[in-house]
C-alpha cells in the first residue's frame, strides 16, 4: 500500500516538479523558510541550486529540513549531492533537465563549480490525492490512508 500512497506523490511532480516548495530548517532556533522547485524520483526530492547557496550552507550543518507545498508536507534529511557533471548525478541530471527544461539552462551555470544538487529524503509525510490523504513513514514504507477534502 505504501507504494500505491506514493505513486501520488510521483502524479504531483511527474510533469513539472513541485513548484513553489517551501523548506524550513531551523538555525540558532529559528526557522529560515524560502520557496523552490523540487522534483520527486524513487524515495527522494532533488532541488538544483548552488553550493555556496545559504540554503545549502544551512543543510551542511544541519541535514534535518522539512519541504511544504499545496496541502503537501514532508520531514527529513538533505545533502549535498555536488556538482551536476559528477559522474554520479549523469542519470538525475537528464531527468532534472527535462523536468525543469522551461529554465534549467537560463538559470543555472554548469560552468559554475559551486552548482549542486540537493537531495532530500523524506522521512515522513502527509500528502492527499484524489480526495484521499496519505500520511507516510518513507522509513518503514508504510501508509495510513484517510478520507481528505481541501475545504
Amino acid at each position: 500500500f505504501f507504494f500505491q500512497a506514493e505513486d501520488g506523490i510521483r502524479d504531483l511532480v511527474r510533469s513539472r516538479g513541485l513548484g513553489d516548495v517551501y523548506k524550513r530548517q531551523a538555525r540558532d532556533n529559528c526557522p529560515s523558510v524560502r520557496v523552490l522547485d523540487a522534483y520527486y524520483e524513487e524515495g527522494a526530492f532533488w532541488i538544483v541550486t548552488y553550493a555556496n547557496s545559504k540554503k545549502v550552507k544551512e543543510l551542511e550543518d544541519n541535514p534535518d529540513t522539512a519541504l511544504c507545498t499545496d496541502w503537501h508536507n514532508f520531514r527529513g534529511k538533505a545533502y549535498n549531492m555536488g556538482h551536476p557533471l559528477k559522474a554520479e548525478n549523469a542519470v538525475i541530471r537528464e531527468t532534472l533537465m527535462k523536468v525543469f527544461e522551461p529554465w534549467y539552462l537560463a538559470h543555472n551555470n554548469e560552468n559554475d563549480e559551486a552548482m549542486c544538487y540537493v537531495k532530500f529524503e523524506p522521512v515522513t509525510g502527509f500528502f492527499h490525492k484524489g480526495g484521499k490523504g496519505y500520511s507516510a513513514n518513507f522509513e518503514t514504507k508504510e501508509a495510513e490512508e484517510f478520507p481528505f477534502s481541501r475545504d
